[in-house]
């Protein structure tokens, strides 16, 4: 039976593993699954050695932090790995862990298919040769990234994102009656984050957005959603006492549904853009993190939207400029604009189209089973 390690430590990580997995076991059972994930990755017949809850951190200080812990875990990978060596290894974004797995696999002579890279178009280029060294095949889901590799001499292949398959416009209708919201006033989403250390960073100005927006145009009516890797209560203390109905889980309704959103930077962003939701895209860390990460950073735009659409398509407010009074003005030039709402919904499509067709996971799949393949003819 062939053996599969998996390593991701993000809830949107643990999303795609899953549905890897998933298809995986549609062309290649049995098969045995173990390593790093979260609950999803988990129902695919996979021994978790540790959950993403333990792994989720973000900005070097958050790592630091969480450094003894991270070791750990590290070690307890190699452990087994050392005890019963996979076929092959699946190490899915995670950089900062991940790049030093797959350093640590390939003296051991493991092949590693890295899925979804790191952003080494943003910052720390240094890092594809490392990726060139140790990685054998990389999967990417963003199409400028495919050309990034090949010219560094990667093996590279775009397959799509993911989340084509995954997003689905809600019942809009259903959405909100059972949140009890009503259908006749405008809607506005609130989307702070997954970890709780970013989401105490981004939450406090996004509230104060919300009670601006409420006092401004009173029609309006929040939903804001509770990510499963949050401790609950989080949202409610802040946005409850605002007027705003908190969901656990539901960000695909809470996004169709509504006619705009505040989003944090991240994989939100692009589910947003999968609905054709207009957006804010806000995104704040530890000050001492952005003070030494920001002369790195090589990119004309933060969001992911931004990025695809090569110009600045919704306003992105990072760090000094997330402000309450300009999230609210930014929200507040959009929803008194039909016609830019109109324009950016038309924009939000053309970013669709180049995530690729269905079938992400799929392909991604068969990059696996072919490196699975050439290591049994080894």
């Amino acid at each position: 039976m062939p053996r599969l390690l998996v390593s991701c430590g993000e809830p949107s990580g643990d999303l795609y593993a899953a549905e890897l997995v998933r298809e995986l076991l549609l062309r290649e059972p049995p098969l045995e699954v173990f390593g790093l994930g979260g609950d999803r990755l988990a129902e695919q017949g996979a021994r978790l050695l540790a959950h993403v809850r333990e792994l989720a951190v973000v900005g070097l200080l958050e790592v630091v932090k969480h450094l003894s812990r991270l070791r750990t875990v590290f070690a307890s990978v190699l452990d087994e790995v050392d005890r019963q060596p996979p076929d092959v290894a699946v190490l899915i974004d995670y950089p900062d862990f991940n790049l030093r797995l797959a350093r640590e696999l390939r003296r051991r002579r493991i092949p590693v298919v890295y899925y979804v890279s790191p952003q080494v178009w943003a910052w720390r280029r240094g890092r594809v040769r490392a990726i060139r060294r140790d990685v054998s095949l990389m999967l990417v889901i963003f199409p400028f990234e495919e050309a990034i590799y090949r010219e560094a001499g990667v093996q590279v292949r775009f397959v799509g994102h993911p989340l084509v398959d995954l997003v689905r416009p809600p019942d809009r209708t259903a959405f909100l009656a059972r949140h009890g919201l009503d259908p006749s006033r405008r809607l506005v989403a609130v989307l702070p984050g997954s970890r709780p250390r970013e989401v105490a960073h981004n939450l406090p100005p996004l509230a104060g957005a919300v009670e601006r927006l409420a006092r401004a145009r009173p029609e309006l009516q929040f939903v804001a959603v509770s990510a499963p890797t949050l401790p609950p209560g989080t949202l409610e203390a802040r946005l409850a006492p605002l007027g705003a109905r908190v969901v656990s889980g539901e960000a695909h309704g809470a996004l169709g549904s509504a006619d705009l959103a505040l989003v944090a930077s991240g994989t939100a962003t692009v589910e947003a853009a999968l609905l054709g939701t207009p957006m804010v895209v806000v995104y704040r860390l530890a000050a001492l993190t952005y003070l030494l990460g920001r002369p790195f950073v090589r990119v004309p735009h933060y969001a992911m939207v931004n990025l695809i659409a090569g110009r600045r398509l919704v306003p992105e407010l990072i760090q000094r400029d997330f402000t309450p009074d300009r999230v609210a003005a930014a929200a507040l030039a959009l929803l008194e604009d039909p016609a830019q709402l109109s324009a950016v919904r038309g924009a939000l499509a053309q970013v669709r189209d180049r995530l690729g067709p269905p079938g992400a996971s799929g392909r991604a799949a068969e990059g696996v089973i072919e490196v699975l393949r050439r290591t049994e003819k080894a």
